[in-house]
């Protein structure tokens, strides 16, 4: 049922815990009631505009003077099955580790490395979300929403969503003017395991065979012993993305650092951990106001409670300006800031 608040709370829902107000609020559980709120209220055409899922990336440094719209679309539908492939229509509502324990269930594999990420399924290909060597965009087919201009609903192929690292067509052209709906993953039914990154195969192997079932089991229990409970600490998981940068540069910084770890991207570039970087920059661990950079994972900046939005935003950026004086490496933010 459609829903159309004014001043509406958001503290309980961003994973930071910040406290902010939205001018307006609309939580829509299908294309049609979407785009009938838009055609009963035609002044929101007008409004700034923000797609809100769980809430699990987003930092709001001030209240949202605008739309914030909610899809909370629910179903699982199999598209098609085939001999190799199976495909599978997920509503921008279902929340994304419930979508990928469904998958291992069914013995389909590509989205077990994902397992434990917060967040709604329509949230999955704006931020292009990734892990463990996993990155959504080689699992998604194709996205469904609604182009709020025309008002129509538009589908496009993975191809046209002009995915990146942490990025796509959603989170940067089509930023205001798109809502995901539904979107469309390919999965294997055959056993395709994703098992290269550093430390997986070791921690897989204790819970016995490699299979969907423990893959899952130790990513999850990986994620666990680094990553803090949002409803302990308030977080957004990694505050930044891993830094990809020219290989010469990581060499030379290899050559200082020998335990630094960096990850092949190309031919000619590598990726290197922004925790890492954090960590070597003495930054675990330390405050600033009630935020701060979290004991465990130094790539996690946490609200300890009754942090604002602009302690934490100031966090990082004392934080990166350090790691750029130390290193000469630019860290960007992977969360999304909103607001001033």
């Amino acid at each position: 049922m459609q829903k159309l608040y004014d001043n509406f709370l958001l503290k309980e829902f961003n994973t930071f815990g910040v406290s902010a107000v939205a001018k307006h609020y609309l939580a829509i559980d299908s294309s049609d009631e979407l785009v009938g709120a838009f055609q009963s209220n035609i002044q929101l055409i007008n409004e700034s505009r923000l797609s809100l899922g769980a809430g699990s990336n987003l930092l709001f440094l001030s209240d949202y003077d605008g739309l914030i719209i909610h899809p909370l679309i629910e179903g699982i539908r199999i598209v098609s099955e085939q001999k190799y492939h199976v495909e599978v229509e997920v509503g921008a509502g279902i929340k994304w580790d419930s979508f990928v324990a469904w998958c291992v269930d069914n013995g389909w594999h590509g989205v077990e490395n994902l397992s434990l990420i917060p967040g709604d399924v329509g949230a999955v290909p704006v931020q292009n979300i990734g892990a463990y060597g996993v990155e959504a965009s080689s699992l998604i087919s194709e996205v469904k929403g609604i182009d709020i201009q025309s008002l129509k609903e538009i589908s496009l192929d993975r191809e046209a969503c002009k995915f990146g690292y942490r990025t796509s067509l959603f989170k940067e052209k089509l930023k205001e003017n798109f809502i995901v709906t539904s979107v469309v993953f390919r999965l294997s039914v055959q056993p395709h395991f994703t098992l290269k990154y550093e430390g997986l195969e070791p921690t897989i192997s204790q819970y016995g065979e490699i299979n969907l079932q423990n893959i899952r089991k130790a990513i999850i229990s990986i994620r666990e012993s680094k990553l803090p409970d949002p409803k302990v600490f308030g977080n957004a998981g990694s505050f930044f993305k891993n830094p990809v940068v020219a290989e010469n540069i990581a060499t030379s910084l290899k050559n200082l650092y020998p335990e630094m770890p960096v990850y092949p991207v190309g031919t000619d570039q590598v990726k290197i951990a922004a925790g890492w970087l954090i960590d070597k920059a003495g930054w675990k661990g330390r405050s600033f106001g009630n935020a701060a950079v979290h004991e465990k994972q130094a790539l996690v900046l946490i609200n300890k409670g009754g942090a604002t939005g602009q302690e934490i935003f100031r966090l990082s950026e004392m934080v990166a300006e350090d790691v750029l004086q130390k290193f000469d490496i630019a860290l960007e933010r992977e969360v999304q800031v909103v607001g001033n």
